[in-house]
């Protein structure tokens, strides 16, 4: 590495990588915030706990159904705007989610919310390409994810501590903790506009030496990818076998983290602790995750190596959560959440390496899209499996067992995908 590389890089990383993170934790604290407000919100408003699960996952529907067009929009309209427009749009719908009044504003809200944030983080993922070369992607996408357990590690004791307000100006706790929590959306949104840059061209904050190499060396990846897919239709290169295969991959993940980030809160209160109690021992697990996610990606760069750390920690993530379904003792079931949490945060940045090996453009955009929107659709499944078992077993167990099997069933498609001749016929000639 010489000077130059790592001077321009430093310089790069400093200035995109906190903002990033800033974002990604405030969009992933709107999203998921639902959890601590379901310890009583569904109470006040008469939600049952497969009410819940429906209305926690329609989300992933719509942000299903916008995700692909989102991100497409993003590449030929640029990250500064369409991240800007994102950031609005979802801000001042989850602090509507405060007025909600039954199961059906629930659901409207929730779809809406799914909508409006569609795009965001593939956008995000796609944007971070434009910046960084492919040996150094999976511990730049940790450093950005890492937002994820930080959300609920820093948003769970302030979630917490936000029901406590119950009764204050008339408003119920969980409706201050959507309102107080939506406000930063809405002021980073303004931020975004005028902070990001859309591509190393534009980045007039680097030295002339240092934009003119980062520009060539993106230029080179990007011909080399181009060279390696030929010349096949977009939809072609988008929708091929590996692509498939990954947003499976990212399901399994993903059903694993939705079902932890969702239902944890009230898995922890049922310890017999109070809300503001249940915040903290939550956070727990997400401080373990957190250093999962930072430590596995940088090894994972470090060897040039996927698949196996992709592996290994799919399989902590699912025996963890087996195990943590399966003991009743409230101290060793954290410490197997835990352990589950240090797989799940560990797996998701390595599985966003393997979409963009062989793609460059609208073509990594599209499919990282397809591979988010996919695997996000586990969001709307793995909610509604556990509540509904929820309210027909009257215990967490049996949903968590359900969801675990999703994490298996990613382990083999890895373990597929790294096969001999897979990669080839994953491009097909044509």
């Amino acid at each position: 590495m010489t000077d130059l590389e790592t001077r321009t890089l430093r310089r790069v990383s400093r200035r995109l990588i906190p903002f990033l993170i800033l974002c990604y934790f405030v969009a992933y604290l709107d999203r998921v915030n639902v959890g601590f407000a379901s310890l009583t919100m569904n109470r006040d408003l008469g939600i049952s706990a497969t009410a819940y699960g429906l209305g926690a996952g329609l989300f992933f529907l719509t942000y299903f159904l916008f995700e692909v067009p989102s991100n497409l929009f993003l590449e030929r309209f640029g990250a500064r705007r369409w991240i800007a427009r994102i950031m609005l749009s979802w801000g001042l719908i989850s602090g509507g989610m405060a007025f909600i009044g039954g199961e059906t504003s629930f659901y409207v809200m929730r779809l809406l919310l799914g909508a409006a944030e569609a795009g965001f983080f593939p956008g995000i993922i796609f944007y971070l390409t434009l910046w960084f070369p492919a040996a150094y992607r999976a511990r730049i996408v940790s450093a950005f994810m890492v937002a994820i357990p930080l959300s609920s590690l820093i948003g769970a004791p302030i979630s917490g501590a936000l029901l406590e307000l119950d009764g204050l100006l008339g408003l119920k706790g969980w409706q201050w903790l959507y309102l107080i929590e939506a406000a930063p959306a809405v002021i980073l949104s303004i931020v975004t506009f005028f902070y990001l840059t859309d591509r190393p061209a534009d980045a007039h904050w680097l030295n002339p030496d240092e934009r003119a190499w980062l520009e060539r060396r993106m230029a080179e990846e990007e011909a080399k990818r181009g060279g390696a897919a030929g010349h096949q239709p977009l939809t072609r290169e988008i929708f091929n076998l590996r692509v498939i295969a990954i947003a499976f991959i990212y399901f399994g993940a993903v059903a694993l983290l939705y079902a932890f980030s969702f239902f944890l809160p009230q898995i922890i209160k049922a310890f017999g602790l109070t809300n503001l109690q249940t915040g903290f021992v939550t956070l727990i697990p997400y401080a373990v995750g957190t250093i999962g996610m930072l430590w596995w990606g940088r090894r994972s760069d470090a060897r040039r190596e996927r698949r196996f750390h992709l592996v290994a920690a799919l399989a902590c993530a699912s025996l963890g959560t087996i195990g943590a379904a399966l003991v009743g003792d409230p101290v060793l079931k954290m410490v197997l959440f835990s352990g589950a949490a240090f797989g799940i945060f560990a797996a998701l940045p390595i599985v966003w390496t393997l979409p963009t090996e062989a793609l460059s453009g609208a073509a990594a955009a599209g499919a990282i899209a397809v591979v988010n929107s996919i695997g996000n659709l586990s969001g709307f499944v793995a909610p509604y499996v556990v509540g509904a078992i929820k309210d027909r077993t009257g215990d967490f167990t049996g949903g968590l067992l359900t969801i675990s099997a999703a994490g298996l069933v990613g382990i083999a498609l890895v373990l597929w995908l790294g096969q001999p001749g897979r990669q080839a016929a994953a491009h097909p000639a044509g």
